[in-house]
């Protein structure tokens, strides 16, 4: 963890918090580099099943910080790495735990993309959205705006804000299908802590299967994603989870799930 990328956890859940309020937790290539390297860690922490992933209140992060952008050569600028380098492009969606993006603030450029990466967002009335890409040059620079976009609010409407670089109002972004809810800005963390607590009560280790079969079945034909499923549930039924599970619905008590 760096200056400005937090790391905490409270139970089975784990809260990556980008710290950089007079910036708008605009992100600098140093704290990129940070906040890649937490994301990793946290996924690692064996002690949680859950990430959420947010800045502090009033900001999510406002992009790239353009003064410094300015301190990098034109042809360095935004390259992390090669196209197989996903854990650098795709930090959150590398991620094998369940993400939850809690969102107080704007959420441009690198900040929108941030957003996509995560597997369920959940916005203040504070929250704007802006893939301004097209108005710097750029195509959007995680790659999750030409990939996962389209994929959560459909072609049309991903073309309409990627081309215009349009700001959207949280309103907006829920009635297009971006945000699981909208929420007054007090009542955001409790209402995703909520969410990601009923998440982390369940096994992790079904947790992991059913988030990589969902993100592999995007562009696998249904034989080949079949092929994965058969396999991830052989792998349940032979797991600790599995046995835990069954074990404490006969006995009527809560599940004590290891991951195993």
């Amino acid at each position: 963890m760096g200056e400005f990328i937090r790391y905490e956890t409270d139970g089975r859940v784990g809260t990556i918090t980008i710290d950089r309020p007079q910036k708008r937790n605009a992100m600098t290539f140093a704290m990129l580099g940070d906040f890649i390297e937490t994301v990793a860690a946290a996924d690692a922490d064996p002690a949680t099943s859950v990430l959420i992933v947010t800045g502090v209140p009033g900001a999510f992060c406002a992009g790239t910080d353009l003064a410094d952008l300015a301190t990098i050569p034109g042809e360095s600028r935004g390259l992390r790495g090669t196209a197989e380098d996903n854990h650098r492009w795709w930090p959150i969606t590398s991620c094998t735990k369940p993400t939850i993006c809690a969102i107080d603030g704007p959420a441009v450029g690198m900040g929108a993309e941030f957003t996509s990466q995560c597997d369920l967002r959940i916005a203040s009335t504070n929250a704007r959205f802006a893939w301004n890409f097209v108005h710097r040059g750029l195509v959007p620079d995680t790659g999750a705006g030409t990939w996962m976009l389209p994929r959560i609010v459909g072609v049309q409407q991903a073309l309409r804000l990627l081309y215009t670089g349009a700001m959207i109002e949280s309103a907006e972004a829920l009635s297009i299908g971006y945000l699981l809810a909208v929420v007054e800005p007090e009542e955001l963390a409790g209402r995703v802590q909520a969410l990601a607590q009923s998440i982390a009560a369940g096994s992790p280790h079904s947790l992991q299967l059913i988030k990589q079969l969902v993100h592999q079945g995007l562009t696998a034909p249904m034989g080949e994603h079949m092929q994965r499923h058969t396999a991830a549930m052989a792998a349940c039924f032979n797991s600790d989870d599995h046995r835990e599970g069954v074990a404490s619905f006969l006995e009527r008590r809560p599940a004590v799930f290891t991951g195993r």
